[in-house]
Formats: structure tokens, sequence, C-alpha cells
């Protein structure tokens, strides 16, 4: 099972959403996968139609007093599923201090997914914290979405230097470019500046646009409800990019012959 961050240290650079039409086209693609929402907020819950089954769960989940496994929900799309969001997790950070080997109890409870998963995606809260040091010790791959300013740049290189303090080698960065409007000066000279700067940026920009803000109100992946729209086709080829990656770092195959899923 491969585990891809969506992760951003800054909010509303449109990750959620990325997260969200990324997992869909994986489970397109035929992979088991699961979207674990990670952030208090709930978005990509609410996106996919979903609510968690109890509330406060937090605490007993990192103290190991529910199975992650059982907390996971089944989608409108196949070989899609979902570990809902809690409001409970705001406070997440706290109980995993509290435990031994704090930075690595997330990947401790993922561990019984890779049976059921090809593929798991984490939507993941803005900032730096102990949830975000779990996730970056658990993560395969981060995508990062990127807008076109000059804060940008000053962030990736945050997390470029604290992804090396850690020594984590083996963790592919995938920054690129979204919610870019070429019709500003200011966005075109940031994708000129931030490509110069970051040659990892992947070839794909995600513009900013109307129909990819409707997932809010459509509650569901862009290449659902408008496939044949140019921002659909600019998601799947960023799946295809970031998917030639994971390829290439760990030969990860083709998908299984039957899908996995989850209970509804």
């Amino acid at each position: 099972m491969e585990i891809i961050a969506v992760y951003n240290i800054k909010g509303g650079v449109g990750k959620t959403t990325t997260a969200v039409n990324l997992a869909y086209l994986s489970a397109a693609a035929g992979w088991p996968t699961l979207l674990w929402d990670l952030d208090p907020q709930g978005a990509a819950t609410y996106l996919l139609r979903s609510r968690p089954r109890k509330k406060g769960g937090a605490k007993r989940l990192i103290r190991g007093e529910r199975e992650l496994d059982r907390l996971v929900r089944a989608t409108d799309y196949e070989r899609l599923d979902i570990l809902p969001a809690d409001f409970s997790y705001r406070h997440m950070d706290v109980h995993l201090n509290e435990r031994k080997k704090p930075a690595a109890r997330l990947l401790k409870l993922m561990r019984p997914l890779r049976k059921r998963y090809g593929c798991l995606f984490l939507d993941c809260p803005p900032g730096i914290s102990l949830v975000s040091e779990n996730i970056l010790h658990a993560a395969d791959a981060i995508v990062v979405p990127v807008l076109p300013s000059p804060l940008s740049a000053r962030m990736l290189e945050q997390l470029s230097e604290f992804i090396d303090e850690n020594n984590w080698k083996d963790l592919l960065l995938l920054p690129f470019l979204s919610m870019v409007d070429r019709r500003r000066t200011l966005h075109r000279d940031g994708v000129t500046h931030l490509r110069e700067r970051f040659p990892m940026m992947l070839k794909s920009e995600v513009p900013y646009a109307s129909v990819i803000e409707q997932a809010s109100v459509r509650r569901g992946p862009l290449p659902a409800y408008a496939p044949k729209s140019a921002a659909a086709q600019i998601y799947t080829a960023l799946w295809q990019e970031i998917d030639a990656r994971l390829e290439t770092a760990y030969g990860r195959g083709e998908p299984p012959a039957d899908g996995g899923g989850g209970e509804a």
C-alpha cells in the first residue's frame, strides 16, 4: 500500500479538492483506494457525502481503543472508501504527545489497512505539528499544491528543510502549481520563478476555475461530475504524473484484478 499525503503548511491552496480528485482517479484506475480525512474541518468528508460513525474518537483511536479499519466507510464510487474526519481531530496533537514514539503512531495505526488497499491518500490539516510530523514519517510521497506567489517559495524551502532535518530520504516531494490565474502578472511571474527554483515541480498546472469551485456544491470529484471539462483533464494528467513518479520510485506495477471496498 502506497501512502500519499496531500499537504501544505498553508491553507486555502486547493488541498482537499486535490486529495478528493486524486483519490477518485486512483480508484478509477483500478486501485482499491482509501482517503483518510485528517483535517478536523472535514471538507473531504463533506465532499464525498460521508460522516463519522461516532464523535470524539481521536483520543480512543490514538490510544489503540478503536481499530482504524472499523471506521472505514464506502463512498458512492467504486473502489473508493473514506475514513471520515472527526472534529475531535483538533486535539490529535495532544493525544499523540501522550504516547511513546509519538511521531510514528499514525503509521502503526495504518498498517492493518495494507491488506485491503493499494493506495491510501491523506488529506492533511495545514501547519507543522506533531500530526504533520506523523504524516511525513508515514508517507511514501507528499503532494503539495503550491500557489504562484513569493510566500509559496518560502513554504517549499521550509518544508524541504524539515524533510532533510528528519532524514526522510525516501519521501517523494511532489509540488505542483495550484489555483493559477495566468491573466495576472503576479501569477505568471510566480510560475516562472517557482519552476526555475524547484525543478521537481510537476508539469501539470491546475487553474483557478469555477468548475473546480463547484465541487463544494456538487459534492463530488470533478472527474465524476464534469469528466469532459479541461480542468478534469488537468487533474487526470496530474495523477498520471504522480503515478509515473511512484512507478519509478517503487515499481508499483498494475492494479489488482479485483478491487477492495469498505462497508457502508
